[in-house]
């Protein structure tokens, strides 16, 4: 391999990559001297301040030198700093500070290399392409910076250009984290070292897209048609004209970070509002479309003065296949059921556990661990208390974390970390469940409507609790309309699919010989104010016209019981 090829590389190859190195021993020994030496005096400056009591005194001087040292060290260390800043319960806030201006606020190369990569990319100097464009970067990144110009069409526009000489860089820092990965599990119980390298080769894949912009422009698009049905969510359009792999020109976003709570606060918008935003769209990525931001900082995320939120940068992307999705959802229903058994057989379709594996064990384990971590009330979930108690069971039972959910989970943790960041008692699954209550409510697909049928059914009966506390929590959603639901519900019980699904509501309603009137009470009085007589003529109408007469006929002794009770019920 000869030296010119690591520039041209455009995809990684971990293997290319050390034959390359195995040939030039004495760049891989000076890039290791020097993360040794800057990262071993940073730790040596700390310890010596605890030695001597002088922690605060020389604190802002240390959080500053942190931030100097992993820029210096480049972007693979800038990266690991970007995912620290966005976890303030792990971070001290003066580092959190410092660690924070890794995001956009990076020294950046001259506006002069800037302008001859441009030239050298599309073809046309700046001045043939843009009517205007800031003499200075408004934003410098870990792998580029970003000018704010105008073309001559008149749209306002961002133009990012790549840093230069990136990849000698990277590939190097990624082959000596490789080769740090392959001894290092030999020094971790079995299970937490194994697959180490796969992780790393995972973050290099990601990190090798993220290079290349044309990559990047194109993961906007597919991000953008996924929520255009979405008015929360806003992602610039992609100038295709003027972009190429190193350098990207994009719609320009009129916003700030959100992060920038008097910016939030100037513009009259909610906290909590951009919160539910964030982390519903996540929930949406991951479970619906299965196409996630997997680097989702307050430097790439924006709010606007009309309340959307603005995705600004899609180099690090991934895509979940059905079955991931599919058993996401599973594991989410299993833990609200809290059936640990099944949630075991999750993690072995998700690789957490291999197919042998003995589960036995496990399951006890998981229902400690999961079940204090949950607490009395779902309110008191955290990521950061599953992971914590998590890395207790892997040090005691053979899971293992899968490279995908790498990125996976460092895009949960980095939501929720951005929402501590806004409001230190945000709790996620507050915003998580309700929107996971709302979709298997609505039950679009067969695999939806199992997954509801596991959850309201246990061990053969109706879970009358569980059943309230999904249209309590739904409904309190303003936007969450209940007729839809009922309409789609009621299409389903008459068609030969919902044949069992009848059978065990009129089952449930006379369960022990005795009519349920006290649950079904309960629901009436939290769904009359929307099951008023017009609207259910018209979702009763609708169910028919999709389903046949004679379906519709044999349906109607189990309506007049069903409706027979909520009267009883609804009479003071």
């Amino acid at each position: 391999m000869v030296q010119s090829q690591i520039p041209a590389m455009r995809r990684y190859d971990p293997q290319a990559i050390a034959r390359y190195y195995r040939r030039r021993p004495w760049r891989v020994l000076m890039r290791s001297l020097q993360v040794l030496v800057m990262l071993g005096s940073f730790l040596f400056a700390l310890q010596r301040d605890r030695w001597f009591g002088q922690e605060d005194r020389y604190r802002e001087k240390r959080a500053a030198q942190l931030r100097t040292l992993l820029t210096r060290l480049g972007p693979t260390f800038i990266k690991v700093g970007q995912a620290l800043s966005t976890r303030p319960d792990l971070i001290r806030p003066d580092f959190l500070e410092e660690l924070i201006k890794l995001q956009d606020q990076l020294p950046p190369f001259p506006s002069s290399v800037a302008w001859n990569i441009i030239e050298r990319e599309l073809g046309l100097t700046p001045e043939e392409i843009y009517s205007f464009i800031s003499p200075e970067p408004v934003a410098a990144a870990s792998l580029g910076q970003v000018y704010r110009a105008r073309l001559y069409s008149g749209e306002e526009v961002a133009v990012k250009v790549q840093r230069p000489n990136l990849l000698p860089t990277l590939t190097c820092d990624l082959h000596l984290m490789r080769w740090a990965a392959s001894w290092l599990g030999y020094f971790l119980p079995l299970n937490l070292g194994h697959d180490l390298t796969l992780i790393v080769d995972e973050f290099g894949t990601k990190l090798f897209e993220e290079i290349d912009y044309l990559n990047e422009g194109r993961n906007a698009e597919a991000f953008a048609v996924n929520f255009q049905g979405d008015p929360t969510v806003k992602v610039p359009c992609i100038y295709w004209r003027y972009s190429s792999t190193n350098v990207l020109t994009l719609e320009w976003i009129n916003g700030f970070k959100l992060t920038d709570t008097e910016r939030v606060r100037q513009a009259d918008l909610s906290t909590d509002g951009l919160i539910e935003i964030g982390v519903t769209t996540g929930l949406r990525q991951l479970l619906e479309f299965g196409f996630f931001h997997a680097d989702p900082h307050p430097g790439n995320l924006f709010a606007m003065p009309d309340g959307r939120m603005a995705y600004i940068d899609f180099g690090m992307m991934d895509q979940l296949d059905q079955d991931t999705k599919e058993t996401l959802v599973d594991s989410v229903v299993h833990l609200i059921n809290q059936d640990y058994g099944l949630l075991a057989q999750d993690f072995i379709k998700l690789g957490f556990l291999t197919p042998d594996t003995d589960i036995r064990p496990i399951i006890p384990a998981l229902e400690t661990v999961l079940g204090e971590a949950l607490g009395a009330k779902v309110s008191d979930f955290n990521f950061k208390t599953i992971t914590d108690r998590f890395s207790e069971l892997m040090y005691e039972y053979p899971f293992r974390v899968p490279a995908k959910f790498a990125l996976i989970i460092r895009s949960l943790v980095t939501q929720e970390g951005l929402a501590l960041s806004l409001n230190p008692e945000f709790k996620i699954v507050d915003i998580a469940y309700p929107y996971v209550a709302r979709r298997l409510l609505m039950g679009e697909t067969p695999s939806l409507r199992r997954r509801l049928l596991e959850v309201l059914f246990k061990d053969g009966k109706l879970q009358w609790q569980r059943l309230e506390n999904m249209l309590a929590i739904a409904r309190s959603d303003d936007s969450f309309d209940l007729l839809p639901t009922a309409s789609m519900g009621l299409s389903f019980l008459m068609s030969d699919e919902g044949q069992y699904l009848r059978q065990q509501i009129l089952l449930a309603l006379t369960e022990d010989n005795q009519l349920h009137t006290d649950e079904v009470q309960k629901l009436w009085d939290l769904v009359k104010d929307d099951i008023t007589p017009g609207r259910v003529f018209g979702a009763a109408w609708e169910a028919l016209l999709t389903n046949s007469v004679a379906q519709a006929a044999a349906w109607v002794p189990p309506v007049a019981a069903l409706t027979t009770s909520f009267q009883e019920a609804g009479r003071p």
